[in-house]
């Protein structure tokens, strides 16, 4: 075990693309001496585990193999989750697995604990109350900044996306240690620093780095519970099913999305309370459930049709009709039915979807989707149609989980290679 741990060690750091000379000075060790770690001639401690994790924002890979996965049995208070914070600010527990690792009893565990401390809690403050102290104000500039971070999540790369949000994580760490905040305003530090996690690892997950990318989430509940802040846990929650139904068990998602909304009640607008009848939607869909998905569908349809109202989190920006018909054709094609997968991707474009400019990485998913659903009608030069527009979203953009569905597209499109629009396109790519 020992062995292969220090072979990880040293795949990842040759994988960073850091020469092992600058490595060594970021890792604060010679470079001698971590040549000699990897090679077995020196132990291989916690403090040289933990080193390598955070130059390579592994974020705990190799002291959790080093030390146990003790974090998740941490207790559920303000040292603790202070202590996680920190840790998760310089790339600690990030983990570069590409598998769901929290399921089961363990998941069971997480959300009981965020649900039962937030069960009944007041709502938060509002986060635009800002106070004139210099620290206060230097939370309103963050709030922003992570406000243009949620804007920005579909344009850039997940990879850069990721870094950005830590850093901002960073900064609230280092202004909670600093101390000397009332109530109100540290209560407002974890909220932010649990939107800052909820970036993270929705830009890990999107790297296809799931055991990194949970390490984030649950960051992201123990932070909003701390917070009392029950709609910033539930949205980071709904991230959370979405990376279970899409890489682990659906049911975990189902698990999560009913959590969300249960623990969230009436605290949560018509607008949230659609979203997350939309995931639960999608979620189902993934079990096989066509009734579940079709009564959290219409569910998701009639909360939207109410209307916005003014305690919508800013957030929510992005729940639209065009969006929830985006995710009902999705569930529609999961469930074979790829005759109402194209009407639903239709009625999402009449709905004017900015997909192309706003949301380019997960516009091209759903292109992808409506594409499979037009073979699957076999419609091919309907198909080539949309999976041109979806290489046409993702352009400059890096994204793994895009790249991913549109290679899958292409593998079922060559099986018609002999349709002239078919091979053009093949050929094109």
């Amino acid at each position: 075990m020992a062995d292969e741990l220090r072979d990880d060690m040293r795949t990842a750091r040759r994988g960073s693309g850091l020469t092992f000379a600058v490595f060594a000075r970021q890792a604060g060790y010679a470079e001698s001496y971590l040549r000699n770690v990897e090679n077995g001639t020196k132990p291989l401690t916690s403090d040289v585990a933990k080193a390598y994790d955070r130059v390579l924002a592994t974020g705990g890979e190799f002291s959790i193999a080093v030390d146990g996965p003790s974090r998740q049995k941490a207790p559920w208070n303000r040292q603790e989750t202070f202590t996680i914070l920190v840790d998760m600010a310089t790339g600690g527990g990030v983990d570069r697995r590409s598998f769901v690792t929290t399921t089961g009893a363990a998941l069971t565990s997480l959300v009981g604990h965020w649900s039962s401390i937030l069960t009944g809690q007041a709502t938060p403050a509002a986060l635009s109350d800002t106070p004139a102290d210099a620290a206060p104000r230097l939370f309103g500039h963050i709030e922003e900044r992570l406000e243009h971070l949620r804007h920005l999540d579909d344009e850039f790369d997940s990879g850069e996306m990721a870094r950005m949000a830590r850093n901002e994580l960073a900064l609230l760490t280092r202004l909670l240690k600093a101390g000397g905040l009332d109530e109100t305003t540290e209560n407002r530090a974890y909220s932010l620093a649990a939107e800052a996690s909820r970036q993270v690892a929705w830009n890990l997950f999107d790297s296809k780095q799931h055991a990194a990318a949970e390490r984030y989430y649950e960051t992201a509940l123990r932070a909003s519970a701390e917070a009392t802040d029950v709609l910033t846990g539930a949205y980071a929650m709904s991230f959370m099913a979405i990376q279970h139904y899409t890489a682990g068990d659906p049911n975990d998602a189902v698990k999560l999305l009913d959590n969300a909304e249960q623990t969230a009640g009436s605290r949560a607008t018509p607008r949230m309370r659609a979203m997350l009848a939309a995931r639960k939607a999608r979620a189902l869909s993934k079990t096989g459930d066509r009734r579940g998905c079709a009564r959290a569908l219409t569910a998701a349809r009639d909360l939207l049709d109410l209307g916005p109202s003014e305690d919508d989190p800013d957030y929510l920006y992005w729940v639209t009709q065009g969006e929830i018909e985006m995710i009902a054709g999705s569930s529609a094609l999961e469930l074979n039915d790829p005759a109402r997968a194209v009407r639903c991707f239709d009625a999402a474009v009449r709905a004017d979807y900015p997909g192309d400019v706003q949301y380019p990485k997960s516009h091209a998913i759903y292109l992808a989707r409506a594409a499979e659903a037009h073979l699957a009608l076999h419609d091919l030069d309907a198909a080539v149609v949309q999976a041109r527009h979806a290489g046409r979203c993702l352009g400059s953009v890096d994204s793994a989980r895009s790249s991913s569905t549109l290679a899958g597209l292409r593998r079922q499109l060559s099986e018609h290679r002999g349709h002239p629009a078919v091979r053009a396109f093949l050929q094109e790519a």
